[in-house]
């Protein structure tokens, strides 16, 4: 056994042990190859102010990058950076600034290395960022409670008239949650590269997004089906309130960092857009507990699984927002969704082999067109 783990481990050390000496020799500077560093920097966050305006920056040279002039509207401008000096790949630091920004008005910014390399930055709209307070807190709070607990309750309150259903209407509203399910899953997936796209390159954020997704899924099927058989009733239940919450968790970003950016006219109409949309997901929630007798404190924990997220998801957005950290979270939703697509397609096809039928049917095709169709409707809110 010994031996075996010796052979295992012998290839890994030699694989290191040759990359140290070939960067410390460097072989190639008899060829007379050299460049400059590659550089490149990303602004992660910005945050308008009394003082001015800062932005947090993210290094991804090939070497620390120092910092040394900023321009604001084609002026060079004093600036303090913390931590100061070269900044190492991968490191963040927050440049300030204190510019007399204008609200309202479109605010052109140049970093310039000590290389000679510009980096550009626009501040679309100026207007103050919001800045952490306890009735600030409070506030975000009760909007991401309402946007993701109250609709999905809400939702829930259509079990008792489920539980009235024959066998083609319990096939009619698993195949509803199918199609919901499928464009939470497109959604989610979108919303994950959009965010990846805006993070450093460094982090391989599209890459990124898809390897978690494949492990999320993996891992949660496999937790899943751990005693040996699909997942039904309050478990199945569980998984969907799961997934649906980090969709949710992606909705609170997207209205925390509207907010932040000073766009309410916009978060105001993601409100009302994902209140609605959040509706549906209590009655697909449900929807497999027909056959069992849940108690009040099962929906309440239901609930708060899959709408907590959205103030988790409105905090993270107005104070500390972070596009690859939030393209992570997209990526593992988008796994919990799929494996919940699996086991909700799963259940389908027991339900409808016990009443003598198949999974493939009008009423699930009708059911799963319904699904899309509603989710499609109310994104549209959003989207206006």
């Amino acid at each position: 056994m010994k031996k075996t783990w010796l052979w295992a481990i012998l290839p890994l050390i030699a694989l290191i042990t040759s990359i140290g000496i070939f960067l410390s020799i460097d072989p190639l500077s008899p060829l007379g190859v050299s460049a400059p560093p590659l550089e490149n920097l990303t602004v992660e966050r910005t945050v308008l102010g009394d003082r001015g305006i800062s932005l947090l920056v993210r290094a991804e040279g090939s070497k620390p990058m120092q910092i040394a002039q900023v321009q604001v509207d084609g002026s060079y401008w004093t600036f303090t950076q913390k931590p100061p000096g070269a900044i190492p790949r991968l490191s963040t630091a927050w440049i300030d600034l204190p510019y007399p920004w204008v609200e309202n008005e479109t605010h052109h910014l140049n970093l310039i290395t000590n290389t000679g390399i510009s980096f550009e930055h626009t501040i679309d709209v100026a207007v103050a960022t919001p800045q952490f307070t306890l009735s600030r807190l409070w506030g975000f709070t009760l909007l991401g409670l309402y946007v993701g607990v109250v609709p999905v309750g809400l939702g829930m309150l259509f079990y008792p008239s489920l539980k009235t259903l024959g066998g083609q209407g319990m096939k009619f509203i698993l195949a509803l949650t199918l199609g919901m399910l499928a464009f939470l899953l497109v959604d989610t997936l979108e919303e994950g590269l959009e965010l990846a796209n805006s993070a450093a390159n460094a982090f391989a954020g599209s890459i990124l997004v898809w390897a978690i997704a494949a492990i999320s899924f993996l891992t949660i099927l496999t937790i899943g089906r751990s005693r040996g058989k699909a997942p039904e009733g309050q478990s199945l239940s569980t998984y969907l309130s799961f997934s649906i919450g980090i969709h949710n968790l992606g909705e609170g970003l997207a209205i925390g960092t509207a907010f932040a950016v000073g766009k309410a006219a916009l978060g105001s109409l993601l409100v009302v857009g994902f209140t609605l949309h959040n509706l549906t997901e209590g009655i697909g929630i449900t929807a497999p507990l027909v056959k069992s007798k849940p108690t009040f404190i099962t929906f309440l924990g239901l609930t708060a699984l899959a709408g907590l997220p959205a103030v988790l998801g409105t905090w993270l957005g107005v104070f500390a927002f972070s596009p690859h950290w939030a393209a992570i979270f997209m990526g593992i939703g988008v796994g919990a969704i799929l494996q919940v697509i699996v086991e909700v397609g799963s259940y389908l096809a027991r339900t409808a082999s016990k009443i003598g039928g198949t999974w493939l049917s009008k009423i699930s095709l009708a059911g799963f067109s319904a699904g899309l169709i509603v989710m499609y409707g109310t994104a549209l809110l959003v989207n206006f």
